[in-house]
């Protein structure tokens, strides 16, 4: 961990950017739009400076590269989504989590992590039906259980009883977390009642949430080499 931290500093001071300037959401612009999506950016940079990228074989790093460009593009829509570019931003983080998805693999099932994950996904979306109209009855739908699914890859991943687990893959973890608690917010401040500070804890948690999911590409990228050379 101690390695990588000063890798990520632009991500950190991007993201403070963000929160010192809290540019009004009520008049967005492409100077909005870049500043929000300026700690992605450096994500990007962070991961190709690990040597992640579409020219090498390391496929599981690459969908997480490429999840964090769809991330970017789904943020600049929601900057408008006012104006009427929310659905195009709900597609664009709808593909993000199933490149996540393929990216933490199948193996191992775990399937009562799978159950789990099952029951939360759809005790949200049993709370959030009532409030939902029109074709949002089914993107939610949809979407909830698109991430609820990285969810769960995510946490499968970790198998604590069997120590068969990493610092990488427990950020994954926790990164696909707060991606849901990030999402969620957004859900209930958009679709149900006002939540207090949203704006803070939807943007919090989104960004702790892509940090840890991009951390744990630096591990898919070593753990390929291994196999390579052996």
């Amino acid at each position: 961990v101690k390695s990588e931290g000063p890798k990520l500093v632009p991500f950190f001071k991007a993201t403070c950017v963000y929160f010192v300037l809290w540019l009004p959401t009520s008049s967005p612009s492409w100077f909005s739009a870049l500043i929000k999506c300026l700690p992605i950016f450096c994500l990007w940079v962070f991961l190709l400076a690990h040597g992640i990228n579409f020219l090498v074989s390391h496929r599981s790093a690459s969908r997480i590269l490429a999840g964090l460009i769809f991330s970017a593009v789904g943020d600049a829509f929601l900057i408008w989504q006012e104006q009427g570019y929310f659905i195009h931003g709900l597609l664009m983080f709808a593909i993000t989590h199933i490149l996540y998805s393929s990216a933490f693999g199948m193996k191992p099932l775990d399937l009562k992590a799978g159950l789990l994950m099952g029951v939360v996904s759809s005790s949200c979306y049993a709370f959030l039906y009532s409030y939902l109209s029109g074709p949002f009855t089914y993107l939610v739908a949809v979407y909830i259980a698109l991430i609820g699914f990285m969810g769960w890859r995510a946490v499968a991943g970790v198998q604590l009883c069997n120590d068969l687990w990493t610092w990488t893959k427990l950020s994954a973890c926790v990164g696909a977390m707060l991606f849901m608690v990030s999402d969620l917010t957004i859900a209930l401040n958009k679709f149900c009642f006002p939540v207090p500070y949203s704006r803070f804890i939807v943007m919090a948690t989104y960004y702790a949430a892509q940090m840890l999911i991009a951390l744990s590409a630096v591990e898919t990228r070593d753990e390929e080499d291994f196999r390579k050379r052996s």
